[in-house]
């Protein structure tokens, strides 16, 4: 029964966003299906309380707001550093994006780490593992998922050790 609620409370979230009015312009529609997606399917995986649930999904919330923000950082920094190499670039400049690269990787890391310790705050290991888990679950069915709906490679005879030779 308590799953059952859990469920139902994630699959009702799951409308709500599916039930808003589409963002105009920005695409961001999908992002919120996605989203709610993830929090039926990680609530349903975790076996959360609805207290825990209250507790979690803020601090989660937080958590992800952080990481994505320190992942937009890293790949800026790439950005500039790649098309500094490209343009053969060196001395300070380089070694300025080299460095700010490297330190928006470490803020990501910190990131991950105050992750942990919030997440830690609020629900116990097992729990946090099995979030670790299910995100990494969810991950790969969103992969498959995509890949399922496009075309694959045209059918090939067979590799060209397999073809007959006239």
């Amino acid at each position: 029964m308590k799953r059952f609620f859990i469920l139902a409370a994630g699959m009702l979230i799951a409308l709500m966003a599916n039930a808003q009015p589409p963002h105009h312009g920005c695409g961001s529609d999908w992002r919120e299906r996605i989203r709610s997606e993830r929090v039926a399917f990680l609530t349903s995986e975790m076996d959360l309380s609805p207290a825990e649930a209250e507790k979690f999904w803020p601090v989660y919330n937080q958590c992800q707001t952080d990481k994505r923000e320190a992942q937009k950082a890293i790949m800026d920094a790439y950005r500039t550093l790649d098309s500094l190499v490209t343009a053969g670039a060196g001395g300070k400049e380089l070694t300025a994006a080299l460095d700010r690269y490297l330190s928006a990787m470490d803020a990501k890391h910190e990131a991950v780490e105050k992750e942990a310790d919030a997440l830690r705050k609020v629900l116990p290991d097992d729990k946090i593992a099995r979030m670790y888990v299910s995100d990494e679950k969810f991950r790969k069915m969103q992969i498959h998922k995509l890949h399922e709906g496009r075309p694959g490679p045209p059918d090939r005879p067979g590799r060209p050790d397999e073809r007959r030779r006239p």
